[in-house]
């Protein structure tokens, strides 16, 4: 995989780290939980930083494309934006459908339709390819 340069990766919980000065992960199996997923070893440091994020996560955003980024960015800002629609009252949602003819219900759906959607096509076994 090829390393983004001068990339700052998020390692969760406000924490940041340039790219190229990543030179492990390692996940963590004792007391493995919210906050604790992988240690980070970055040059310079001898202990590793504790990353609220998976190794997969994190080595995806490493190589990732400006794409990605983008298709990241948005998958973000879908959910803060399904976020503030959960947050309409029932007397809003109304005035939006009659004033207007937006339907919050019918775009929340469809919102975390798109959410759901993976991301990467299923791999297909071998043998499928001759049924």
């Amino acid at each position: 995989m090829e390393i983004k340069r001068d990339r700052m990766v998020f390692l969760g919980y406000g924490k940041y780290w340039r790219s190229d000065a990543i030179v492990g992960l390692m996940p963590i199996e004792d007391e493995r939980g919210p906050g604790r997923r992988t240690n980070v070893f970055v040059a310079g440091r001898a202990e590793p930083i504790v990353a609220s994020r998976t190794e997969e996560s994190i080595l995806e955003d490493m190589g990732a494309t400006d794409e990605a980024f983008q298709i990241q960015a948005l998958r973000e800002a879908v959910r803060e934006l399904l976020t503030a629609f959960h947050e309409f009252s029932p007397v809003l949602r109304r005035a939006l459908l009659a004033e207007h003819h937006f339907d919050v219900e019918k775009w929340e759906q469809r919102l975390g339709e798109i959410l759901r959607a993976p991301s990467a096509p299923e791999p297909v076994q071998q043998n499928e390819l001759f049924d």
